[in-house]
This record gives C-alpha cells, structure tokens and sequence, in this order.
C-alpha cells in the first residue's frame, strides 16, 4: 500500500528506527552538517535554506511537532552546552554566527530529525523528493536484509525455530486431545483452530491468509512470529487439558456445544490479556511495518516498530531460517542420539 509520509506518524517513526535504513539514506544523501558531541547538528536557518522554505514555516513545524521532533533529536541547547557549540561553530562555515552567538538558546536537529521534518513538510519540493528517496532506499534495505522478500521475516528471530517446534508438540495434544475427547468429525480440528486464532488475533486461519497473500499450500504458522507462537500454543496446550479433565470427569466424549462453551470460560480467563494485547500489537505492527500487510481487526494495536525488532529481525542476530536450521543440526544430532 502506498505511505504518505506527510500523515503517517507510525510510518516515519518505522523509518527512524531502522538504524540500517537511516545510515543508507545518510550514505545517499551526502548531507553534512555541524559536527557536535560527534554527530552531525543542523541549524533551524540551514534546513529552511536546504528545504526552500522561509524560517517561520520551520518555526510552525516544531511548534505543532515538538514532541516527535524531540523524541527523534531536535532540542533546544542552552547553557554549557550551548557554550560548546558555539566553539564548534567556529571552526564551521555557518554564516548565522552572530545571530546564534547572541542568543540564550539556540534549536539544532540532528540527521534523525532532519530526516523527520523532510517527512513533515509539504510546502517543500525538496522534502517532497527526499520522501521519495528515503522510502526507496528502505524498501531496499529490507529487501537486502531478507534476501528478496518479507513474507518469512519471522523466521529469521533466533527463538523462531525453538518456538515452532515447540508448537508442532503442543498442536499434536490439541489434536490428540479433539480427536478422543469431542464428539465431532474432522471438520472440528479446522473449527477449533480457527477459534484459537480467532481470540488471539481475531482472524481466522483463511482470512490471516489472504493479508499475508498466502497460497493454500503455504503453513500459516511459518509466516508466525515466534511470540505468536507461543501464545497459541499455550492456548492448545492448557484448552486439550480442559477437554480431557471435562471428558474424564462426564464418562463420554464432548459435544460440540459443551466444548464452545468450555472454550468461552477459557478464553475469558483475565491471564490471557496481557499476553494477548503484547501479541497483537507485535503481529499488528510488524506486519505492516515490515511486510506492508495491514490487519484491518488489529488497526487499533498497531504501533511504531521499536528499533530493538529491526535489530532482531534485520541486524546481526537475524538468520534466515536455512542457516539458523544448519547452525542447530549438531543440536539436532545430539537430541536424536539420546532417544
């Protein structure tokens, strides 16, 4: 879907977060600026000067931004500090010298937030092109990070793996658990999954499909994330001890409308809450960020991507899934001796 940088906060704060992205486009761009507390700092008069603009409207953008500016590195430097800077100033070729050596405290962005107010402004043709090139090079950037593609991003967290073969033992009590304990045909393991997927993420099994644009063929559970995972496969774990404790104590399998009705006093537990609102907004957030799905019964969960998920599922930590699988085979080998 197309992003307009102009509205979307949590779409600029997905791009100032990504540390690999910001350092492409700071590569591309070539912009420099004045050199404090080694990075570099941008005056209020420099970026209206780069962005065509008069002061004022610069002026006008922090005043009704001063919170996301200054969450992404604008401030305001008064004292020692503006002391220091204005000894780097000096040795800088900043024509505003006397204005800023006469004033109490003086605003600076730094790239951060030159990148931010580029993504601000709509009275700027420049911004306006630099919107362009910024999500150009992010597309690009994740797509050199996963090979090509997004739809298995997930797999590349390092607890991944662990989780989903975790999963397949827990699914296999769920099912073992339906098959001897409700009183249904095969349509109730589909039913049942569908109900688990339905109160964790309020989507069935086909319509999580159709956002992830996945082929009948394709496991939904490997487009997962690995806290996804793990919360579905408490939920089969824990609802499988309820079917054969409920079974056990009546004598006789379940029938469909005493498991819906066991399934409804499961999922109403308060314990779920936390874990359930922590998953939604992970899959909420992460799919749109990184694979430009939106989960439309999610909307209200979605959130920034936090720069500690780039650095999972992009950064140095992050293997695709065929590495991570050779990376564990002597683990593997050595579970398999021991059985």
């Amino acid at each position: 879907m197309s992003k307009d940088l102009t509205t979307s906060k949590i779409d600029r704060q997905n791009i100032l977060n990504n540390p690999y992205a910001i350092e492409e486009v700071r590569t591309a761009t070539g912009i420099s600026g004045i050199v404090f507390e080694g990075e570099f700092k941008f005056l209020k008069d420099q970026l209206a000067k780069f962005f065509e603009v008069e002061p004022r409207t610069i002026d006008r953008y922090i005043e009704n931004n001063t919170e996301e500016l200054s969450t992404n590195g604008y401030e305001v430097l008064r004292g020692n500090r503006l002391k220091d800077f204005k000894l780097a100033l000096k040795s800088g070729d900043v024509n505003d010298m006397n204005v800023v050596n006469k004033s109490p405290q003086v605003g600076v962005f730094n790239f951060r937030a030159f990148l931010d107010l580029a993504m601000l402004l709509t009275e700027s043709d420049r911004a306006k092109t630099l919107r362009g090139v910024i999500l150009d090079i992010v597309i690009d950037t994740v797509n050199k990070k996963t090979g090509g593609g997004t739809k298995y991003i997930n797999q590349r967290d390092e607890d991944f793996v662990v989780n989903f073969l975790r999963g397949e033992d827990y699914r296999k009590e769920f099912t073992d658990a339906l098959r001897d304990y409700v009183e249904m045909g095969k349509a109730k393991y589909p039913i049942y999954t569908d109900k688990v997927y339905k109160s964790i993420f309020k989507e069935n099994a086909q319509e999580y499909r159709q956002i992830l644009k996945l082929h009948d063929k394709q496991n939904v559970r490997e487009t997962m994330y690995a806290e996804v995972l793990l919360l579905i496969s408490s939920f089969e774990v824990g609802f499988a001890e309820v079917l054969k404790n409920e079974s056990e104590k009546l004598g006789r399998k379940l029938a469909p409308f005493e498991v819906d009705s066991l399934f409804a006093e499961f999922e109403s537990q308060r314990l779920w809450l936390p874990q359930i609102q922590d998953a939604r907004t992970k899959m909420a957030s992460r799919d749109l960020g990184f694979r430009d799905a939106l989960h439309i019964r999610l909307k209200e969960y979605i959130n920034a991507i936090p720069p500690t998920d780039f650095e999972r599922f992009l950064g140095e930590k992050s293997k695709d899934l065929s590495a991570r699988l050779e990376e564990m085979s002597d683990v593997f080998k050595r579970l398999k001796d021991r059985q």
